[in-house]
């Protein structure tokens, strides 16, 4: 699990496709510290380390989570968010994020509003009726709340050290971004759907003094 504040911001160092996608990542992480097997979110796919070395890590994607997000577009030289996985007595800063993207959404617009960036996206049809204004997203591994929705297109506001402190000074209109929805939005709306209701607390009967 992960909470969707990135940590540090890696770089694409080589990427070899043979089936599966094995990539090189560089890291300001200490990765004297890292294990292989752990999981790190790589813009905000959960992926596993599979190598280690002084200043980078190596993970295998698999040709599912290629055709499901963005990774299919790393080439060397491009940074990607870093967040490893949440420790217990970790402070959740963010949201609960799984690291299992549900979809690609589409930058469609970017303007500049004082020091902040108002990006719009573009949602898959099947995922934008589980986001809400004022709800949680994580967009290439960053939780960022909603601002508002119209249709299948949904707006987030970057503050400057979001900009800074993740890939987010760099957004282009045309850029496809990973989109994990809340797990809790999606919950709710299965139980709408199944015409269910939140339990009721039942009432408490008086107590004789």
């Amino acid at each position: 699990m992960f909470t969707g504040i990135i940590t540090d911001i890696g770089t694409i160092r080589e990427v070899e496709r043979d089936g599966d996608m094995r990539a090189r990542i560089a890291t300001g992480y200490d990765t004297s510290r890292i294990d292989i097997g752990a999981s790190i979110a790589s813009d905000g796919v959960c992926l596993t380390v599979v190598a280690l070395g002084p200043d980078w890590y190596e993970v295998q994607v698999s040709a599912e989570t290629v055709a499901r997000t963005n990774l299919g577009g790393w080439a060397p030289g491009r940074r990607v968010n870093l967040e490893r996985a949440l420790r217990v007595g970790d402070e959740l800063g963010g949201h609960i994020v799984s690291g299992h993207v549900d979809g690609v959404a589409e930058v469609v617009s970017v303007a500049e509003e004082g020091d902040s960036t108002r990006v719009r996206l573009r949602a898959p049809a099947d995922l934008a009726r589980f986001i809400a204004p004022k709800g949680s997203v994580a967009l290439n591994g960053t939780s960022l709340t909603v601002n508002e929705v119209e249709g299948d297109e949904f707006g987030v506001n970057l503050i400057p050290h979001t900009k800074q402190a993740a890939t987010w000074g760099e957004v282009r209109v045309g850029d496809r971004v990973n989109l994990e929805i809340d797990t809790l939005a999606r919950y709710v709306a299965r139980l709408v759907e199944a015409g269910g209701a939140a339990p009721r607390t039942p009432p408490r009967t008086p107590r004789s003094i």
